[in-house]
């Protein structure tokens, strides 16, 4: 089997033309890893808003979770009669449930005084909320009136409230205009709807917001029997509790959520459209340079074309350059994607970091945009012609 001029030779040459400039090629790489760079960012966002807008719904310890039709997302929550509950509870595979109000209330800063509006949660200490062992202990403060659990992870515009409390310090302010006390600390976490979270009781609650009439709350949580179907469950639930209530799996209640933030906002539509414009970029820069190489070695091109060897055997020359830019560009991209990363979790708390499936979906793109531009900046050397050259 007759072997090829670059098998038999093993000549490097599509690196030999790729470093034969060296600016043009740290130019090169530069643009590849600022595109893919601009990807991770704009996938990362992207992620981090789908993920933390259901932060508080994954720590739910719930089967099947009860809404009004009328909600549309954890930032415009609607009320429902706490009663459906109680029909709930008849059907044979429910063994519990727990009334929850949602809302956003004012809460003033207690060392710069200004306020800001935090997600606060309502419930009966008694009942279990979260899956966290440790919330029923510390949701024995709340059965006081007037006291809160406050979420250490919130943004610092609430105030040093951890920092005090932890120190042993009495932390008193003001959410909706009334005295409260931070009774504890949880970790949950902000997210892209709420910058802040507590948790109260139901008492506490009502007291804040008098407007509120007692029978209506606006998630209702139900557990079900070990080895129940939680979707026969719904099904069933449907069908014998009124049209003004919305039965949802726990599952299906995150995606609930998600979707509003995919479908009904702009927001994650501009972070694909930044990542895509990174691809565009990128696309750009890469033709460039392989039309300038493909350009600028063209006689050499067409002498071996002359000579007799094959096009395929020069396209994948370009081919090579192609990949070679791909991964020495995607490198340097996927580093400065984990230290960014790191700075916006320490910026924002926001629970933003690098996953291989994240980090395989840019490389392809990245391989994909080299790829492209190999391809377009192959027809300059489709169309040499070595009798016009010379």
């Amino acid at each position: 089997m007759k072997r090829s001029f670059f098998q038999s030779r093993k000549i490097p040459l599509a690196w030999l033309l790729l470093t034969r400039q060296p600016l043009r090629l740290l130019v090169a790489l530069a643009g590849i890893s600022f595109a893919g760079i601009l990807m991770f960012m704009q996938l990362g966002f992207r992620d981090g808003l789908f993920d933390t807008s259901v932060t508080v719904h994954k720590l739910f310890d719930a089967d099947l979770v009860l809404i009004s039709p009328r909600s549309k997302s954890s930032i415009s929550m609607s009320g429902f009669p706490r009663r459906r509950l109680v029909q709930a509870m008849a059907h044979r595979d429910v063994i519990g449930t727990t009334p929850v109000n949602w809302n956003f209330l004012l809460w003033r800063n207690p060392e710069s005084l200004s306020t800001r509006s935090i997600l606060a949660l309502g419930f009966e200490p008694g009942d279990p909320l979260f899956k966290d062992p440790e919330l029923r202990r510390k949701a024995k403060a709340l059965t006081n009136p007037g006291r809160v659990l406050f979420d250490k992870r919130s943004r610092d515009e609430f105030g040093p409230v951890s920092e005090w409390y932890e120190e042993g310090r009495l932390v008193e302010t003001e959410l909706a205009g009334k005295r409260v006390r931070v009774a504890g600390l949880i970790s949950l976490g902000p997210s892209f709807g709420a910058d802040g979270n507590l948790i109260t009781s139901r008492e506490t609650y009502l007291d804040l917001l008098p407007g509120t009439p007692p029978g209506s709350i606006e998630i209702g949580l139900i557990r079900l029997k070990p080895g129940s179907n939680p979707e026969a469950v719904v099904t069933s639930l449907k069908k014998s509790l009124p049209n003004d209530v919305a039965v949802f799996t726990r599952e299906s209640f995150i995606e609930f959520e998600k979707n509003y933030w995919r479908n009904s906002t702009s927001i994650g539509f501009i972070f694909t459209l930044g990542a895509v414009m990174g691809f565009v970029v990128g696309c750009v820069i890469v033709y460039q340079v392989l039309y300038s190489d493909v350009s600028d070695h063209l006689p050499e091109y067409a002498t071996l074309l002359a000579m007799g060897y094959k096009l395929k055997h020069l396209l994948s020359v370009v081919v090579r350059e192609g990949v070679f830019l791909a991964v020495m560009g995607y490198i340097p991209a996927y580093i400065a994607g984990l230290g960014l990363y790191s700075l916006v979790r320490s910026s924002t708390n926001l629970p933003i970091a690098m996953d291989l499936n994240r980090a395989t979906i840019v490389f392809v793109m990245i391989f994909l945009m080299c790829m492209l531009s190999a391809v377009l900046a192959m027809r300059r050397l489709v169309d040499a012609d070595p009798a016009e050259i010379f």
